[in-house]
């Protein structure tokens, strides 16, 4: 099923060395991955651990505190962040090439499930929406998060900069949405992938076309990773199983 024969054969002598040898001595990988990309992340290594035995940490953050780790000296097997940062990681040798596009995902705006639903259609009733609300939550862009960086800016666009620092409930990292469960926000807004891994919070929709701002997340591994197990599992995370996945958790394909 896998576009690469290389898994099916890992899988197989994978299976084989735990069968003989027992669990202990089957191979562990480090995953660091953004939060947006997590639960994909996530599903793919417990099917990859059910089918070959090897142990997937996944670990997760916002883009900006990964890059940072990264430089810092984290060590990783496999590591999901934007094209950019990854390319420029591979050009720092901190990470080997190919680097792999996985998928893209857009920002949406969410609420407390049974609470109404506001108006976002178009940017005008998306405006009004966030200056009625009494709190919004997002992530800091402090924090280097991908959607609180880029909400910074759209709310300087749309001339409601100053009004949204009055009511900005600013998250340093983790699931923006479970402020609406808690109540802390009346609105939540967050990348979609992020938004649906939180029970208790119902997806109004994404942003407007005219203002919604999509990125695009790839995978590399470490030039020290374990391999093949590693490679193997990026050939997972871009693979046909790995379509299936990203359509439950609100992702793109990448553009191909």
């Amino acid at each position: 099923m896998f576009k690469a024969a290389l898994y099916r054969r890992l899988a197989a002598l994978l299976l084989a060395a735990v069968a003989g040898t027992g669990s202990a001595d089957a191979a562990e990988i480090t995953v660091l991955t953004t939060g947006a990309f997590k639960p994909v992340a996530a599903e793919l290594a417990a099917r990859f651990q059910a089918e070959t035995g090897a142990t997937v940490k996944v670990e997760n953050d916002t883009a900006g505190a990964l890059v940072r780790k990264v430089e810092n000296g984290t060590t990783f097997d496999v590591l999901i962040l934007t094209p950019g940062a990854l390319a420029d990681f591979a050009k720092k040798g901190k990470v080997a090439e190919p680097v792999t596009e996985l998928a893209r995902v857009g920002i949406g705006v969410a609420v407390k499930e049974g609470a109404p639903q506001p108006e976002i259609a178009n940017v005008e009733a998306f405006k009004r929406t966030l200056l009625a609300a009494r709190s919004v939550a997002m992530i800091d862009p402090a924090a280097g998060g991908s959607s609180g960086i880029y909400l910074e800016k759209l709310f300087e666009r749309l001339g409601i900069a100053q009004e949204m620092k009055a009511k900005a409930v600013l998250v340093p990292g983790g699931l923006v949405a479970t402020r609406v469960v808690s109540g802390e926000a009346d609105i939540a807004i967050h990348q979609i992938s992020e938004i649906l891994a939180v029970k208790g919070a119902v997806l109004v929709g994404p942003l407007p076309a005219e203002i919604q701002n999509v990125t695009v997340y790839a995978a590399a591994a470490s030039p020290a990773a374990h391999q093949p197990e590693a490679g193997a599992f990026l050939q997972l995370l871009s693979g046909p199983q790995a379509a299936s996945v990203l359509e439950t958790k609100g992702m793109m394909p990448p553009a191909r």
